[in-house]
């Protein structure tokens, strides 16, 4: 293979990766890419999990064998029966060397290749290739996982040169994996709140439209409670917002506890002293008896007052909701009724006949603390 090809390649493969908007895609890129810049019939891309002590599969790309899935979800090997893993590249690294791939065949290691394992050696003969090369990714300075590339029985069995350019292959493909980590941690910044690590309006927002849609194309259940810590003015004026903050990370604990009561629920801290829970699926009596455990627990908290505590889902009968502002409307109604009742557990629209005309209607005077969200929408 000439030098301009390898260069295309190269460059194709960092292009690829960089085109990928989720980590399944970049690794698809990764494996794929490398496959076609070293003329494979296989190829794997496997992370070295350090606090399990494995190497675990996250996808395999081109000719898969009959137990192989593009994503497997537990396709795993202890690494002891990998030794090169931790005993090769940390001896070369701490002699001065770089990491460098290495060749091995169906027919045992190629002429002095390190790395050798007899594992690899019978998984190409059970799959029916000829011969691999083992590329190590290292990531910040440690060894992350591996690149693995094969070649059916039959192909030209890799050489040096094609080990050193899976070297420059795995280079590129760490580099790739650093970029999308950097990227799922600006998207994980954009959508968590930094005080209590729950999701924030912005994630709220995108996940309660995608719900609706679904609740609108085959009728799931979406249901949003939403709360209102109750004496965090007081505890911020005589106490400090440090132990403001304290109160607040406290209850952003017990949602999230109870949240996870209800599969698949999003926890989320809105802003100041809101917080809601967003479900898909859970019936409507599931989430009403979690957001009494919720009042129950928040009434337990030192320095709080518990909460106000409104409750909206389309499983109850709230009309026709057609958009995310309706059931979020809806929801603050609720909380709103709850917290002039001084109720100490939620109130759910579609149960308490005043939230419906509440929503439809809302406050309008100047001492209320706020207007229902969007409220004159529908």
């Amino acid at each position: 293979m000439g030098e301009d090809v390898r260069l295309r390649a190269v460059v194709a493969l960092a292009q690829s990766m960089a085109a990928a908007h989720t980590p399944r895609e970049s690794w698809r890129a990764a494996a794929a890419g490398a496959c076609s810049a070293l003329a494979g019939s296989f190829a794997a891309l496997s992370v070295w999990e350090r606090d399990h002590g494995r190497l675990k599969v996250l996808v395999n790309a081109g000719e898969r064998a009959a137990d192989e899935e593009e994503f497997p979800d537990g396709e795993t090997y202890p690494v002891h029966r990998f030794p090169e893993i931790t005993e090769f590249l940390h001896e070369q690294w701490a002699g001065g060397g770089a990491p460098r791939a290495w060749v091995e065949t169906a027919e045992g290691p190629a002429a002095d290749e390190h790395g050798y394992s007899h594992q690899r050696v019978d998984a190409l003969r059970q799959r029916g290739r000829g011969c691999c090369v083992v590329a190590p990714i290292v990531l910040h300075g440690r060894a992350w996982g591996e690149l693995y590339v094969a070649r059916a029985v039959g192909q030209p069995v890799f050489d040096r040169d094609d080990a050193d350019f899976a070297t420059v292959l795995a280079s590129v493909v760490a580099a790739g994996i650093a970029q999308q980590e950097r990227l799922e941690e600006v998207r994980r910044l954009a959508f968590t709140d930094p005080l209590t690590g729950l999701a924030n309006r912005r994630a709220v927002d995108v996940r309660l439209d995608e719900a609706i849609e679904r609740h609108r194309s085959d009728g799931a259940v979406v249901s949003l409670v939403v709360c209102d810590l109750n004496g965090l003015k007081r505890v911020n004026d005589t106490l400090g917002h440090a132990t403001g903050d304290r109160l607040l990370e406290r209850f952003g604990s017990v949602l999230s506890l109870c949240g996870a009561m209800l599969p698949g629920a999003l926890a989320a801290r809105l802003g100041g002293d809101e917080f809601c829970l967003l479900t898909v699926g859970p019936t409507a009596d599931e989430v009403v008896k979690v957001a009494d455990e919720l009042c129950e627990r928040a009434g337990e908290l030192k320095l709080g007052e518990g909460v106000a505590c409104g409750v909206a889902s389309t499983g109850d009968p709230i009309g026709a909701v057609r958009s995310a502002r309706r059931l979020f409307r809806l929801a603050d109604a609720a909380q709103y009724r709850a917290k002039a009742a001084r109720s100490r557990g939620p109130v759910v629209a579609g149960r308490d006949d005043t939230v419906l005309s509440l929503a439809d209607t809302p406050p309008a005077t100047s001492q209320d603390r706020r207007r229902f969200r969007d409220a004159r929408r529908p």
